[in-house]
């Protein structure tokens, strides 16, 4: 039985998410997080398992605890798993979800046309191998 606690769930095709993702593993010392593309085999099964209402990479997900989080929560709830000063971004909770969101969809939107756009998804080095499902 996997463990479905602290899985990110990606754009695997997206520059941004891609970059995030690297960002994540960069300040994430302890190793709390785990990664899956949309695209993905199990990307799609957890999608399917804990019944999201999205099955494409329009946002990122992060499971956890059970419960699958998306948009700005999940972007906010993993930032406060970060090493250094980037858990305090997770204070930006106080903004009411609807209003984080809107930002949220704007750049999400956008991410292709400001970031670009990979034609495959990202393949992990073999030290990192470990972390993606």
């Amino acid at each position: 039985m996997m463990d479905y606690d602290n899985i990110v769930i990606f754009d695997g095709v997206c520059n941004l998410c891609n970059w995030s993702v690297q960002f994540i593993i960069k300040h994430d010392s302890h190793g709390v997080f785990k990664f899956a593309s949309a695209q993905s085999r199990i990307g799609q099964k957890l999608f399917s398992q804990f019944q999201s209402t999205q099955s494409t990479p329009e946002t990122v997900f992060l499971l956890r605890d059970g419960k699958l989080f998306e948009k700005s929560t999940a972007a906010l709830t993993i930032a406060a798993k970060l090493d250094g000063g980037w858990k305090y971004l997770a204070l930006l909770r106080i903004i009411p979800r609807r209003i984080r969101d809107m930002v949220y969809d704007w750049i999400a939107r956008n991410r292709y046309r400001w970031f670009g756009k990979r034609d495959a998804c990202m393949v992990p080095s073999s030290e990192l191998k470990d972390r993606f499902l």
